[in-house]
């Protein structure tokens, strides 16, 4: 029997991510590897960096993470376009994968990125593939947009969520689709990890910007506080989740995965990246449910 093609869609979700992690595990413990990988925002760094050997060392650094330890990767800036630089999160990256091009990994990988001036929807393929998993988790207005080609690239999660067109495009015969948030929450769209944010990350922030700058009020607007209206971390990632969240129902509709996998994530903020542990399991929860109809699928004994 002649092997089958399988593609993986990766799908964004912020903190959510961590349950690709799980996932990849899972299938190849299964012994399934996927020969083409596509991914979407957190999903275009966790595929990207499962192709560049450091599965491992994310997923030890994620376990690792606390709502403090996250806040000193957050390099605020008042001014350009971004609220983020990302120098920090590219510092270490850079301490992975350094320099590595995409055309030199494993397997064929795309990380799926949008043009800033027109909308449309950018396949990002070959080159260095620090630069591809940046543009594609480049939250608008959180992260500074990124510069390829003269373009300047956002989150692939405003133009395509999970992306398994991009895999069937690539060739894959088989497409397995990560869905993050289908297991709607029944509470806030950006969850309760970002508030406790307001308490624990205030002196990072004085870290990061120039003394005598960092006001409450900036404070406030950036973090909230329990008694506040949502911060304005909030309110982005949650305004784009109500966005990805319509526009991944109505692309899954419109070209189904063979295999979709959904996570029960809906307890997991969007911003809870401390709950790696639990986030993960559920990853690998999804993908266990997942297997017995992949491997007849697959036609495997």
């Amino acid at each position: 029997m002649s092997h089958v093609k399988v593609g993986l869609a990766l799908g964004s979700g912020v903190a959510r991510g961590w349950a690709h992690i799980g996932v990849i595990q899972t299938l190849l413990d299964a012994g399934i590897v996927p020969d083409i990988i596509a991914g979407t925002s957190i999903g275009a760094l966790v595929g990207g960096l499962y192709l560049g050997g450091q599965l491992p060392a994310l997923e030890d650094w994620s376990r690792g993470l606390s709502r403090l330890k996250m806040t000193r990767y957050l390099d605020f800036q008042f001014g350009g376009g971004g609220l983020i630089t990302g120098r920090r999160l590219t510092d270490l990256l850079e301490q992975t994968v350094g320099g590595l091009q995409i055309e030199e990994l494993s397997h064929p990988f795309v990380a799926v990125a949008t043009d800033l001036a027109n909308g449309r929807e950018v396949w990002l393929r070959e080159g260095k593939l620090i630069d591809a998993m940046r543009a594609s988790y480049a939250l608008p207005g959180l992260f500074t947009p990124i510069e390829i080609e003269g373009r300047w690239l956002v989150d692939g999660a405003l133009v395509n969520p999970v992306p398994v067109s991009v895999c069937r495009r690539a060739g894959a015969e088989v497409v397995i689709a990560v869905d993050l948030n289908a297991d709607n929450p029944s509470r806030s769209p950006a969850g309760n990890g970002a508030a406790p944010l307001a308490a624990q990350g205030e002196k990072d922030i004085a870290d990061a910007v120039p003394r005598g700058r960092v006001t409450d009020l900036v404070k406030r607007q950036i973090f909230g506080s329990r008694k506040s209206a949502p911060s304005l971390f909030e309110v982005m990632v949650g305004s784009l989740n109500v966005l990805q969240n319509h526009l991944s129902r109505s692309r899954l509709a419109g070209d189904p995965p063979d295999i979709l996998m959904t996570p029960r994530l809906g307890h997991v903020g969007l911003l809870d990246f401390h709950r790696a542990e639990e986030t993960i399991a559920e990853g690998a929860a999804a993908a266990e449910r997942a297997l017995t109809p992949l491997r007849n699928l697959l036609g495997f004994a």
